[in-house]
C-alpha cells in the first residue's frame, strides 16, 4: 500500500492507492457465463451505446410475459418507466417457470435455524421449488381471504425463516405491495412504517431466536398496534394480524385481529394462479434511514427490479444448476430482498437461508454451515469479515471450506486488509472475490467485478454492470480526471432504480435528483483510477474538512485496519478550532494485541505514514466493541455524538448491543 499526493482542491481528496491485483484464475474464467474482460466490454459498450435494444434484449430472454411491452422507456428526470404495457408477475418468474422441469424438485431453500441454546442442533428444512411453490399459494389464497387486494399494502415482520420469503412471494402473486421490517426494530418503528405506507395487515411470529433468547416479535405489534399520537392510534388501518408460530413463547391473541399461520393455511386451497400485473406495478416498499431522522420508503416496481436483480445474480455470482449460495443479509434489507430471494429463485439457484448470528452459539458458526451444506458462493459484509479477523484464523481453519468456489462482499467498502484476510483464509487465495458496490435504492448491483473477466484489486467495486453509467464530478456536476476525488452520481436510467419515496415526491426529487441536474446523486463520495475502477471513498456524509482537506473517514478507516493489531475501525469527526475538523478513531483490536498509550501513537503514525500528516487522528479510542444494528452497520452517528461529548440522542433500538453504548458514553463521561 502506498500513498498518492493529489493537488489542493475543493474535491474530495483520495488518497490512499493500493497497487495489489489479481487475474482471474484461467479456469474459473474457462468455465464462467462471462470469461473474459474483452466479452465483458463488449457486452458493456452494446448496453450504453444502445441501451434500449440491450434491456429489450435482456427482458425477453430473462424474463417470463404474459403481455408484450409497447415501449422500453420513457424517461423524463426523475422519472421512469421501463417495459410500459408489459405484464408479468414476479412469483411466477421465481416459481412457475421452474416446474416443467428437471429443477420443480430441486431445493430452492435451503433453511437452517438457530440452536435453541449451545450444544444444541438448529433446525433444518429444505423446500423444493414444487414445495415452495405450494406454500406461496396456500399463503397467497390466505391474503386474499382476509380481504387483501392488487396495491394493498401488507408488513412483514418476521425472523429469518422461510416463511419469511413465502409471505413476499405470496404478496407479489396476487399483486400486494409487501414492506418487509428487520426483525430486530423496534415497536415504534413499526408503528412508524404502518403509518406512513397504511398497511392493511401485518405478518408476524410469537417471536424470533437470537443468540438463545426470544425476541419478542408479536408482542412489539401488539405494542405498535397501541401508540397514539394526540389520541388517536397512527395505526388504525390494520384489519388483520397473520401469526406463525416459531418459539411457542406465551402470546395474546386479539379476537377478529389475530390469526395463526398454520390454522389459516389449512383451510385454502394451494392452487392460486398468478396476477397479471404491469410492468411497473409497485412491487415493495422498503424503508431506510434518512438525514431527517424519518425513514425512507423506497419504492421498487416490478419487471426492471426483477430484471436487475435476475440479470446481476446470474453474472455477478456466475450461478451454475450446481451451485449452494448462501447470501448471509437478513430480508429485512434490500439485500436480503433482491439476494436471498428474487435474484437467485428467478435463475433457478438454491439459496440458504440462516436464522441466527455469526457467532453464536461459537464464533465457528458460518463456517460450520459452508462445510455442512457444501456452500459453494458466499457473500457476506466486510463488518462480518472483520469480525471473523478478529476472532482469529483458529475458527475457519477447524473447517474445510473446500466446496467453496466465489466469495462476494456487500454493504459498505471493504479495506484492503479485510480483502486479503478473505481471500487467503476464506478462499484458500482460489475463489475470485466480486466486491459490489450497490443501494437499497438502485434494487442492484451498480459496480461491480465480473468474475471471470475483471481483474480484481482489494478495496474497489472494479467496472460498471451493464447498462450503468456512473461518473465522478465535483460540486457543479462536471466531471473531474482520473485519480481525484468527487461525488458518484448516474447519469442514465437503469431498469432496477427506485421509482420514489412513497407518498413524498418532494423529498424524492430533492434527495436524489437536486445535486446533478438529470442525474442520480448516491450520496457517496469516490474516485476512479487510471484503470476505470471506481473506488468509494464512504458517505459524503463521512467526507469531513480538515485543514481544508476533504478527506473521507472510510479511507483512515482502512489504513487503521492495515495496522497488525487492529480488527476493526470507525472514525468520525470534532470539531477544532484550528483545523475546522479533527478526527477520533475507535478502534477495536485483534484478540492478543493489548492497548496502550504507545499504540495509540503508533496508530497515529501509521495512519500518517499510509495517507499524510493530514489525516493523523486527533485521538484513538480503544474499545472492545462499536455499536452496530443488528445487521452489522456501524452507528457513526452516536459515535459522532460520543466523540464530541454529547448526551447520545436519538434511536438506539436497532443496536445489536445497547450496553457497548453504555460502555463508550461512560468512558468519555470519567
Amino acid at each position: 500500500m502506498s500513498t498518492k499526493k493529489t493537488a489542493k482542491a475543493k474535491n474530495i481528496e483520495s488518497v490512499l492507492k493500493e497497487d495489489r491485483k489479481f487475474a482471474p484464475d484461467p479456469a474459473f474464467s474457462k468455465q464462467a457465463h462471462i470469461k473474459s474482460l474483452a466479452q465483458y466490454r463488449k457486452l458493456y459498450n452494446a448496453s450504453i451505446k444502445d441501451p434500449k435494444k440491450f434491456w429489450a434484449e435482456q427482458a425477453e430472454k430473462e424474463l417470463l410475459w404474459f403481455k408484450p411491452w409497447k415501449k422500453v422507456l420513457e424517461w423524463k428526470a426523475p422519472d421512469a418507466k421501463w417495459f410500459v404495457g408489459g405484464q408479468t408477475n414476479v412469483s411466477a418468474n421465481c416459481l412457475d417457470i421452474h416446474l416443467d422441469g428437471d429443477r420443480a424438485n430441486k431445493a430452492a431453500i435451503i433453511w437452517e435455524g438457530e440452536p435453541a441454546a449451545p450444544g444444541l442442533p438448529g433446525e433444518e428444512r429444505t423446500l423444493t421449488f414444487r414445495q415452495l411453490h405450494r406454500e406461496v399459494c396456500r399463503f397467497a389464497n390466505v391474503l386474499k381471504k382476509h380481504g387483501i387486494k392488487r396495491g394493498d399494502r401488507v408488513m412483514i415482520y418476521l425472523p429469518m425463516v422461510p416463511e419469511a420469503a413465502i409471505s413476499m412471494l405470496a404478496c407479489t402473486r396476487i399483486g400486494a405491495v409487501h414492506s418487509v421490517v428487520f426483525g430486530g426494530f423496534s415497536a415504534q418503528s413499526v408503528a412508524d412504517r404502518i403509518q406512513d405506507c397504511g398497511a392493511k395487515m401485518v405478518i408476524t411470529s410469537d417471536g424470533g431466536f437470537r443468540r438463545g433468547s426470544v425476541v419478542p416479535l408479536k408482542q412489539n405489534v401488539d405494542d405498535a398496534l397501541k401508540i397514539k399520537v394526540k389520541g388517536k392510534s397512527i395505526t388504525k388501518t390494520i384489519d388483520k394480524v397473520i401469526v406463525l408460530q416459531r418459539t411457542k413463547n406465551d402470546v395474546k391473541m386479539k379476537r377478529g385481529r389475530d390469526l395463526w399461520w398454520h390454522h389459516e393455511i389449512d383451510q385454502v386451497s394451494d392452487q392460486c394462479p398468478p396476477a397479471k400485473l404491469d410492468s411497473e406495478h409497485p412491487l415493495f416498499i422498503l424503508y431506510t434511514s434518512g438525514s431527517t431522522g424519518k425513514p425512507k420508503g423506497i419504492l421498487h416496481s416490478t419487471a426492471g427490479y426483477l430484471l436487475g436483480s435476475k440479470l446481476t445474480s446470474k453474472y455477478v455470482f456466475d450461478l451454475k444448476e450446481s451451485d449452494v449460495y448462501w447470501c448471509t443479509a437478513d430480508v429485512g434489507w434490500i439485500t436480503g430482498h433482491s439476494y436471498v430471494v428474487y435474484g437467485p429463485l428467478a435463475n433457478g439457484a438454491t439459496t440458504l437461508m440462516y436464522e441466527g448470528a455469526p457467532n453464536w452459539p461459537g464464533p465457528d458458526r458460518f463456517w460450520n454451515i459452508v462445510d455442512k451444506y457444501n456452500v459453494t458462493i458466499m457473500y457476506t459484509a466486510p463488518t462480518a469479515i472483520r469480525a471473523f479477523m478478529k476472532w482469529g484464523d483458529e475458527w475457519p481453519k477447524k473447517y474445510r471450506l473446500d466446496s467453496l468456489r466465489l466469495l462476494g462482499t456487500v454493504g459498505e467498502p471493504i479495506n484492503p486488509e479485510a480483502w486479503m484476510w478473505y481471500h487467503k483464509v476464506i478462499g484458500k487465495g482460489r475463489c475470485p472475490i466480486v466486491d459490489t458496490w450497490w443501494q437499497t435504492e438502485t434494487g442492484g448491483m451498480m459496480i461491480t467485478p465480473i468474475p471471470g473477466a475483471t481483474p480484481t484489486k482489494p478495496g474497489t467495486a472494479t467496472l460498471p454492470f451493464f447498462g450503468i453509467t456512473p461518473e465522478v464530478v465535483d460540486d457543479k456536476g462536471k466531471a473531474v480526471p482520473k485519480n481525484t476525488g468527487g461525488k458518484l452520481v448516474i447519469r442514465k436510467p437503469w431498469p432496477s432504480m427506485l421509482r420514489g419515496i412513497w407518498g413524498d415526491k418532494k423529498r424524492f426529487i430533492e434527495t436524489y435528483w437536486s445535486e446533478v441536474k438529470g442525474s442520480y446523486f448516491t450520496g457517496d463520495g469516490c474516485r476512479q483510477d487510471s484503470d476505470g475502477y471506481f473506488w468509494i471513498v464512504g458517505r459524503i456524509d463521512d467526507v469531513l474538512n480538515v485543514s481544508g482537506h476533504r478527506i473521507g473517514t472510510a479511507e483512515v478507516e482502512s489504513a487503521l485496519v492495515s495496522h497488525k493489531d487492529v480488527a476493526e475501525a470507525a472514525v468520525v469527526g470534532r470539531p477544532d478550532e484550528i483545523k475546522g475538523q479533527g478526527l477520533v478513531a475507535f478502534v477495536t483490536l485483534k484478540g492478543s494485541s493489548k492497548a496502550s498509550k504507545e499504540l495509540q501513537q503508533t496508530l497515529r503514525n501509521h495512519v500518517g505514514k499510509e495517507i499524510g500528516a493530514v489525516a493523523k487522528p486527533d485521538l484513538v479510542r480503544f474499545t472492545e466493541a462499536l455499536p452496530k444494528t443488528r445487521s452489522g452497520k456501524i452507528m457513526r452517528r452516536l459515535l459522532k455524538q460520543i466523540a464530541e461529548g454529547k448526551e447520545v440522542k436519538g434511536d438506539t433500538t436497532t443496536l445489536e448491543d445497547v450496553s457497548v453504548l453504555t460502555k463508550l458514553s461512560k468512558e468519555s463521561a470519567a
